[in-house]
């Protein structure tokens, strides 16, 4: 965005963070029929494959960059290890086996998870107003999951419901951290390399590591019990997961601190309870509502101009 003035670049940069996480919600939520339709290995080797051929021309190093150092190497693979592979197969797996209420309680703490690592890890100073926007999204989200809970009547769970339900919370858990972690690298990663090269990377890294076990599960699949409608929520699953979501990351992360852009992430779970009202047949009412106007009043204080806006800077 080198032709627009410094306020207007970021502005330019919160849209393509918030429309990042807001389509990244949208296919969180729209998991659920695909892990339904398809095994979790499988799920995940197609989608990297077919973002694969989507940016295949966003793989070749533009002129004016410089060629890629053993330090950026390594950070692009561990951008793909945490955010792309150990992401989708935590997040797929953890999904199939909790509740979205337990879920969207889990992912309410990606802001603060993520400003505590720039703090940690780029010595990011986070001013107040952050910290406010962080709490603001953590309660909203989290609001709106007990109002979820509070509502939900059912018999009570075995043991082995128990452990099952135990273990999907565990494992968004650690969906959580390989977020944080890829909101962080992907910070560093943007100094050096551009956007379009970085989603084409860690793409195709994802795609050798997931390859293994999606080749194995593919041998012994029945590819003809899938409905076309899961093979059309697949693409749209590929494209927004691989390719949509990486390059608006990297786009807006060029020109804002990690610990503004991670206030964005409370999108995510906001957007993943709409589709789930408006896609999955979910209700919606009052407490929801006020949920929802809290977690985006902690993105605009995020976003509200103001000297440390400007001034904070990362130490890359």
């Amino acid at each position: 965005m080198p032709h627009l003035s410094p306020p207007a670049q970021r502005l330019a940069a919160y849209g393509y963070l918030a429309l990042s996480m807001a389509l990244a919600g949208s296919y969180v939520a729209l998991s659920k029929p695909l892990v339904a339709a398809l095994p979790v290995f499988l799920l995940a080797w197609l989608r990297f494959g077919i973002g694969g051929i989507a940016m295949a021309g966003w793989m070749r190093k533009p002129a004016d960059e410089k060629p890629l150092s053993r330090g950026t190497k390594q950070l692009l693979f561990l951008e793909s290890f945490f955010g792309n592979f150990l992401f989708s197969i935590c997040m797929l797996f953890g999904v199939s086996m909790t509740s979205a209420v337990s879920a969207g309680v889990i992912m309410a703490t990606i802001p603060a998870v993520v400003a505590l690592m720039s703090w940690l890890f780029l010595k990011e100073k986070i001013a107040l107003r952050i910290w406010a926007a962080i709490a603001c999204g953590a309660l909203g989200i989290g609001l709106l999951a007990w109002s979820q809970h509070s509502n939900a009547t059912g018999p009570s769970t075995s043991p082995s419901d128990s452990a099952r339900v135990w273990l999907g919370n565990a494992l968004v858990l650690g969906a959580v951290l390989c977020e944080a972690f890829y909101a962080v690298i992907g910070k560093k990663l943007t100094g050096s390399v551009s956007p379009k090269r970085i989603s084409a990377i860690i793409n195709l890294c994802g795609f050798l590591l997931v390859s293994p076990l999606g080749i194995y599960t593919a041998l012994r699949f029945d590819f003809a019990a899938v409905q076309p409608a899961s093979w059309l929520l697949l693409v749209f699953y590929a494209l927004a997961a691989s390719v949509w979501t990486v390059w608006l990351w990297m786009t807006g992360s060029r020109h804002v601190p990690a610990s503004h852009a991670g206030v964005f992430t409370v999108l995510l779970p906001v957007t993943a309870a709409l589709v789930g009202v408006l896609v999955l047949g979910e209700s919606l009412g009052g407490m929801q509502v006020l949920a929802f106007a809290i977690a985006l009043l902690g993105v605009l204080l995020a976003t509200l101009p103001g000297r440390q806006a400007e001034a904070v800077e990362p130490h890359l």
